[in-house]
């Protein structure tokens, strides 16, 4: 073997939390098999949340999104290659190819290279200013230039353009943020509980343009301003793109797997190469209970699914089944998620409280078939909890096993969840 070939029982190939948890999981049962991690940055794997969160808002250093040390790594006995990613798998030869000109064979691979964001494609875009939040030197760039009075301009009100949102204001900066949709995640959680998200941010001083786009960045090399497509023109002394991701799905493509809106897998995340598995912002999974491909961008996915691909990876007959789920932080609101809304699917909202005390829960919802023994009842689809703690359990239950029950006992806070079944 030449000085530019290796070999491992187990390559992972990526640098987020996926892969560290994948080593986590493949030790849990292979305490002696060769792993080869490979990553596109130049620093050790990490998590994302903090970078939208706790370390945009300076409440903890960058470096807290790192999953581990470098010394855990060696302790494990990880190859780790920093910095120097996949090109190209050759799944007939077992072979990844590595940017530096290194060839690594495997038994193994995993394949959990994340998603990217998605660009502004507008004149101006690449005006100094116009900034990303995917990555940690972004997360460390913005806060940099949070300043009171600072005038920020958001593009996009998903949950990342909400959550740079609550970390700016919380700076002292005047928050502007330009969406093409009617509300806040208008897509995801419908127009109430985004016009809740709205009000939310609004009593906090933030300006939205709804139904809005961008016809262009304007500035002389520095962004000064966003132009919109109905003629507005918003000062900004920094714009953040938040338009959404897409998955890193070329390496699996170069090599002839099955893609379809992520790499596809099956319910023990592997992919259409018995050899190769995918994690994390990548894969689209089978899911048993929810009995449909499913792909998520949220940061229990890629802890859970990393895990499990390690494992299952190691020989284990575990299946990956969790029922999808995340977690935002906005100012004094803590909220959680969990469940799957297929798209174009038509649900009922349900709200349990009162919207206007930030403490509720709201559940999406369709009619129970004809034949359930409660007919005329309801099944929740997803779930979601604002400042009411200890209750997620409950909703990923009533997801999982798909329980038909009363709408009004399921809108009446004194009815506890666990008593619906």
């Amino acid at each position: 073997m030449s000085a530019h070939e290796s070999s491992a029982t187990y390559l992972l190939v990526g640098g987020g939390l996926a892969v560290s948890r994948a080593v986590e999981g493949i030790r849990s049962l292979d305490q002696s098999g060769s792993i080869v991690l490979v990553t596109e940055e130049e620093r050790l794997p990490y998590e994302r949340p903090p970078l939208s969160k706790a370390a945009l808002k300076g409440d903890d250093p960058v470096e807290s999104a790192f999953t581990h040390e470098h010394s855990w790594y060696e302790a494990n006995h990880v190859d780790i290659r920093l910095g120097d990613p996949a090109t190209s798998l050759d799944a007939e030869a077992h072979t990844v190819s590595l940017r530096g000109g290194d060839t690594v064979a495997y038994e193994k691979v995993l394949i959990a290279t994340g998603s990217s964001a998605r660009a502004l494609d507008v004149p101006g875009a690449d005006l100094e200013g116009v900034l990303y939040l995917r990555e940690m030197p972004e997360s460390t760039a913005l806060r940099a230039r949070f300043a009171n009075g600072h005038r920020l301009v958001i593009v996009g009100a998903g949950w990342i353009g909400l959550e740079v949102a609550a970390a700016a204001v919380e700076a002292g900066c005047q928050v502007t943020v330009v969406e093409p949709q009617p509300s806040p995640l208008f897509g995801v959680l419908g127009p109430q509980v985004g016009g809740w998200f709205a009000d939310l941010h609004r009593s906090h001083g933030v300006e939205f343009r709804f139904g809005e786009g961008v016809e262009r960045l304007a500035g002389e090399g520095q962004v000064a301003a966003v132009e919109t497509k109905s003629g507005l023109s918003l000062a900004a002394d920094t714009v953040v793109v938040g338009v959404g991701i897409s998955p890193n799905t070329g390496l699996a493509e170069g090599a002839g797997l099955t893609v379809e809106n992520g790499i596809v897998t099956d319910s023990s995340l592997r992919t259409s190469d018995d050899h190769v598995w995918a994690a994390g912002d990548v894969a689209s999974w089978l899911s048993p209970t929810l009995e449909t491909h499913v792909r998520v961008e949220h940061w229990a996915n890629a802890n859970d699914g990393g895990f499990a691909a390690g494992r299952i990876m190691a020989g284990s007959d575990e299946l990956y089944d969790p029922i999808p789920f995340f977690f935002s932080d906005q100012y004094d609101i803590g909220l959680e998620y969990a469940g799957y809304v297929p798209r174009d699917t038509d649900t009922e909202l349900v709200i349990r409280g009162d919207l206007k005390s930030n403490e509720f829960m709201a559940f999406w919802v369709v009619e129970a078939g004809a034949s359930d023994e409660s007919a005329g009842g309801v099944r929740v689809l997803a779930g979601m909890h604002v400042n009411v703690w200890d209750t997620i359990d409950a909703v990923q239950q009533l997801v999982r096993e798909r329980t038909t029950v009363d709408r009004t006992k399921l809108a009446d806070p004194e009815v506890a969840l666990t008593d619906l079944t």
